[in-house]
Order: C-alpha cells, then structure tokens, then sequence
C-alpha cells in the first residue's frame, strides 16, 4: 500500500511539473513584443520580399543585348534534270554574327533607375513597418490599460467588500437599517461590472497584439508588462519637427520618386538615340571561294524618336515634385497635431497626479469612516465611492491617452522619441 501511495505521488508530482512548464505564462516587454513582430508578421515577410525581387530587377535591368546568330544554306538544287554535280555542287552557307549596341547609357540609366526603385520599395517597406508598429504600440498601450483598469476593479471591489462587511456587522448590531444594508449590497454589482468589463476589454487587446504577431499562443499564456505613466518631460516643437523630416519613410520615399523621375527621363532622351546594329558574315561560295564581309545596320529616326516618353517622363517629373510638397506639408501637419495632443493630455495629467488622486482618497476615506460611525449619510458615502472610482478611472484613461499619443508622435516623426 505505501507503494503505491509513492507513485501516485510521484505522478501527481511529475503531471504538476509539467503543467507548470507547458502552461507557464509568457510576460514580454515592448522591445520584446517589437522583436517578435519584426520576425513574424506576416505583411512585413512579404515586404521583404517583394524588396527581394526589386533587387532582381536590377540584375535584368544591367544585361546587355542578346547577339544574333543566322545560319544559311543557299543554292541548293534538289530538283531531276538540273546539272550533273549533284544537289550541293554549288551550296553556298553563310553565318551571320549580329549585335545591338546600346548608345547613350542605357544600360547604366537602366540600372540607376532600377536601383531607384529598389530604394522607393526600402523605403516604402519601413513605412509599412512604422505603420504597423504603431498598430502594435496602441495594442500593448491598450492592454496595459486594461490591465490597470483591472486591477483598479479589482481594488475597488476588495476595498467595497471590507465596507460591506463591516456594515453587516452594523446591521446585525442595529447600528443601519435593513434597507441601508440592501441599498449597499446593490451597488456591489457595479464594481463587478466593471471587473467584467475589464477582463474583456484585457482579453480583446491581447488576441490583437497575438493577431499582429501572428502567434497562437493561448490567451491565458499571454502577457506583457510595461511602464503604465506618463512623463512630463517633452522635446521642444522644432527638434521634434526636424526628427521627423530626417526619419520618415514615406517623405524619403517621394524624394526618391523626383530623383527617380528625373533618371527615367534621362533614360527617355538617351532611347531617343539612335542604336547601330554591327554584323559580320562568313561563308563559302562553291566550290572554293571562302569569304568574310561586315556590316553596320543604322535606322533611321526620323517619325519616332521617342517624344512622347520624353514629354512623359519630364511631366512626371513635376508630379513627383508636388507629391513631395504633399507628403512634407503632411509630416509638419502630423507632428504638430500629435504634438498639441501630447501636450494637452500632459496638461491634463499633471494636476490629477499633484492633488486629485490624492484628494479624491482623502474623502473616500473620511467619508467612509464617517458612515460607518454614523456622522454621514448613506448617499454621502455612495457619492464619495463614485467620485473616488471615477477620478481613478478618468486618471488611467489619461495616461492611455497621453500614451496613445506619444505612439501618434512617434508614428509623425518614424522613429521613437518617446519610449
């Protein structure tokens, strides 16, 4: 009998172990978080690829034209009753060896406008990236938000609780009446209520995060830890707005589409030009004459000398260089509005942390006290309970919306200036 009561234990024991390991919880940090996304999200392992068959453009856009080979067999007499020496007695073959040579720089021009390209497609890969990741960031910022707001809920609701119980005991001893007691025990379901609310506003900002990381793992597993405050130290308008035309993708993209612009018009001047064709020829005219002869092919440009991919090109030009002013004019416009929001959530922030917060606990408590020694009334202390449970919330709501905008400010500028 002891035996066996060993292996149960050892089991029991072993099945503990892995279930531990099997379904501990995995807490990352955002730069963790960001890592993860960076290799797993699915539209970013596209991007790269697609910058991967860019690059293969350039390859075909260097190669050089093809030569031409064509063989001939002439003279050949196959038909009765033509001459005595037979069918071939006077072949003539002949190969000719032909080849297109590019003037003008083509090719070069071919392949700086391909590896323009390739740059637009970089650049137009990290905007994607910043695009996402601010996704990412508001996701994590709203998952330690609810987080916060849970544990909020859950405080508040141990906190009503104790109340509670402690007026039971006064009710027992007939310190409130019956209805007092039932008027607090009703106002318990809003604290649960917003403890319900929570975990689900928790569970939907966690499978968006697991969305964007293109991860299974279960809900229950999943987590994330981070700063939950605010800061409120701000870099001054201009650097934020310098950072930002030094660092966004999109505005590096549209100059890059000018420079590109204007290399395709050169490329569209330079296929205006006129390419020789050079051959050379070698045969045997029977029965004993070999011979070898050269020849240059020049066409003649004189309808299409390619004017309409000329007046292209150059038009294109000028549209490149307004979208440029477009996406400049868009990136001051981004910082600047992300940057009053910024500052007016700081402003906001800043008070409730110096004396709300602790105002609103100071009369949760002393009203609280007061109730329960029979100095305040019923509707006193429920009004102080609401007034403490709303400051606590509009605070967190504050800090998610002052980190909400420092993801938008970052998003602006395409790069973190605010961690």
């Amino acid at each position: 009998m002891r035996c066996v009561w060993k292996r149960l234990f050892l089991v029991t024991f072993v099945i503990g172990a892995l279930g531990k390991s099997t379904f501990a919880q995995k807490t990352l940090t955002w730069q963790e978080v960001r890592d993860k996304f960076q290799a797993a999200n699915p539209s970013l392992r596209a991007g790269q690829i697609g910058i991967d068959e860019s690059r293969a453009e350039q390859t075909t856009a260097y190669l050089r034209p093809n030569p031409s080979l064509a063989l001939l067999a002439d003279q050949i007499d196959p038909f009765p009753g033509g001459p005595s020496h037979g069918a071939f007695a006077f072949l003539l073959p002949s190969a000719t060896l032909t080849y297109l040579h590019e003037r003008q720089h083509k090719r070069e021009l071919r392949l700086d406008s391909a590896r323009e390209a390739t740059g637009i497609t970089i650049s137009n890969q990290a905007d994607l990236e910043r695009t996402l990741l601010f996704t990412l960031r508001s996701a994590f910022v709203q998952t330690l938000q609810e987080k916060a707001v849970r544990d909020l809920a859950k405080e508040n609701l141990s906190y009503y609780d104790h109340v509670l119980d402690v007026n039971r005991e006064r009710y027992k001893a007939g310190g409130i009446a019956q209805v007092d007691l039932d008027r607090l025990e009703l106002q318990r379901v809003q604290y649960e209520s917003d403890l319900q609310t929570a975990e689900v506003g928790l569970r939907t900002a966690k499978i968006q995060m697991l969305a964007l990381l293109n991860d299974r793992t279960p809900i229950e597993q999943f987590d994330v830890t981070g700063r939950f405050d605010f800061s409120p130290q701000i870099a001054p308008l201009e650097e934020v707005r310098q950072a930002a035309l030094d660092n966004r993708p999109d505005l590096r993209a549209a100059l890059q589409s000018v420079d590109k612009a204007k290399t395709d018009h050169r490329l569209a001047v330079a296929m205006g030009s006129t390419d020789p064709t050079f051959g050379v020829d070698v045969g045997r005219n029977a029965p004993i004459d070999q011979y070898f002869g050269v020849s240059v092919s020049i066409p003649l440009r004189i309808f299409d000398r390619n004017q309409g991919e000329k007046l292209r090109t150059q038009l294109d030009i000028d549209r490149n260089e307004k979208l440029m002013e477009v996406t400049r004019a868009q990136v001051f416009n981004d910082v600047d509005s992300a940057y009053a929001t910024l500052e007016s959530t700081v402003a906001l922030l800043q008070p409730y942390k110096d004396h709300y917060l602790q105002l609103a606990s100071r009369v949760r408590d002393t009203i609280s006290f007061s109730y329960e020694h029979g100095a305040a009334s019923l509707l006193d202390f429920l009004g102080a309970q609401a007034d403490y449970r709303g400051v606590q919330v509009n605070y967190l709501n504050l800090i998610g919306a002052y980190l909400d905008a420092a993801s938008q400010l970052n998003l602006a500028v395409g790069r973190e200036v605010i961690p």
